[in-house]
C-alpha cells in the first residue's frame, strides 16, 4: 500500500501535535491525552470548564477532515484494507488496553515521555513492541 509518506510532512504534523500538547498543558494544565478528553466529555462528575474545554479538543479532532475538504477541496484519501467486524474488535481492544494502562498512546507517547514519567515511557515501550508483532504477524505470518 502506497502512503504519501514525506519527511517534511511528518515533521510538520509532529511539530503540531507537540504544540497543542504544550499549548494544552500551558493553559490548562492538562495532558493531551484523547483517551483522557474523549473520557472527560462523557464523564457524569467532570466539572464543566473541563469537559467543555475537553469537547472543544475533540471537536477539533472531529473537524479536521472537513476543514481540509474546505481548503483542498477533497477529502483526505485514507484506505483501511479491513474488515468492519475487525476493526470493530480492533477499536475495543484499543479502548480496552488505554483504560488498563491508564492512557493511551498520544497521552503516554507524546505527553508522557516528554515530562520524563517512567510510567509513559513503560507503557510506550509496550504499544510499540505490540505494534511491531502486530505487523509481523499479520503482514508476514497470515498475510494481511
Amino acid at each position: 500500500m502506497d502512503t504519501s509518506f514525506t519527511p517534511w510532512l511528518s515533521l510538520s504534523g509532529g511539530m503540531m501535535i507537540g504544540a497543542s500538547a504544550v499549548l494544552l498543558m500551558a493553559t490548562n494544565g492538562r495532558i493531551a491525552g484523547i483517551s483522557g478528553l474523549t473520557s472527560r466529555v462523557f464523564a457524569r462528575a467532570t466539572d464543566g470548564e473541563a469537559r467543555g474545554v475537553s469537547a472543544l479538543f475533540v471537536l477539533g479532532l472531529l473537524l479536521a477532515a472537513p476543514i481540509w475538504l474546505l481548503v483542498s477541496g477533497d477529502w483526505p484519501q485514507q484506505w483501511v484494507p479491513s474488515s468492519p467486524a475487525l476493526m470493530a474488535a480492533a477499536g475495543l481492544l484499543v479502548g480496552f488496553g488505554a483504560t488498563y494502562g491508564n492512557g493511551c498512546t498520544s497521552g503516554h507517547g507524546v505527553c508522557g515521555i516528554s515530562r520524563g514519567s517512567m510510567r509513559s515511557i513503560i507503557a510506550t515501550v509496550t504499544f510499540m513492541a505490540a505494534a511491531f508483532v502486530t505487523v509481523l504477524v499479520t503482514r508476514h505470518l497470515i498475510g494481511g
